[in-house]
């Protein structure tokens, strides 16, 4: 008798996680497989929350839509992956109204991890194409040891291209953020 795995599905990881708030679990789904997610050491969760803030009062001020911080988001038609990045960026143009009451059926036009001592390069930027790859138009990897970053962006002829900003450099929103720009020594900075 063949024994088969389980595929979870976004469906599933509402259900796991309690909608209403009754658990504390955080999941993302990688091809069906459920990736139970912990607690963020105490310099991700700052560098999180103070990008967040910057990139949210920007696009407050601009008028240019919502950023998140750990929003559920999946590629569309695809009920197997769900991603969280550590902070978010969807336009206004994008965004249902009102805000959906549960993970996105879209990624979001920015999408921004922060290595943490778990993750491998290698696997930050397999998440960063599969971003790119379902509707991300921007991926931003920090690496707060190297207080540097990686902007990846999808090229005409459908590669990954990544830019390496070191720690002297700045982040830019291009055509995501219009005219939204960050120097990492001030995103660094304690």
């Amino acid at each position: 008798m063949e024994v088969q795995k389980r595929l979870y599905t976004v469906d599933d990881v509402l259900e796991l996680q309690g909608w209403g708030g009754a658990h504390d679990s955080k999941y993302e789904l990688i091809n069906g497989d459920l990736i139970e997610m912990s607690p963020a050491n105490l310099l991700h969760s700052w560098l999180a929350s103070r990008l967040d803030r910057t990139i949210g009062n920007f696009v407050d001020e601009n008028d240019l839509g919502y950023s998140f911080v750990e929003g559920g988001f999946s590629p569309p038609d695809d009920r197997h992956n769900l991603y969280a990045p550590d902070v978010a960026f969807v336009s206004k143009t994008r965004m249902p109204d009102p805000i959906p009451q549960s993970f996105a059926g879209f990624m979001p036009d920015l999408a921004v991890e922060i290595a943490s001592p778990s993750n491998t390069v290698a696997k930050l930027r397999e998440k960063a194409e599969i971003y790119l790859r379902n509707g991300t138009e921007l991926v931003w990897i920090l690496y707060p040891d190297r207080h540097s970053a990686e902007v990846c962006r999808l090229s005409v002829d459908g590669l990954m291209n990544r830019e390496v900003v070191a720690s002297v450099g700045k982040l830019d929103g291009d055509d995501v953020l219009p005219g939204f720009e960050l120097e990492l020594r001030q995103l660094f900075k304690s």
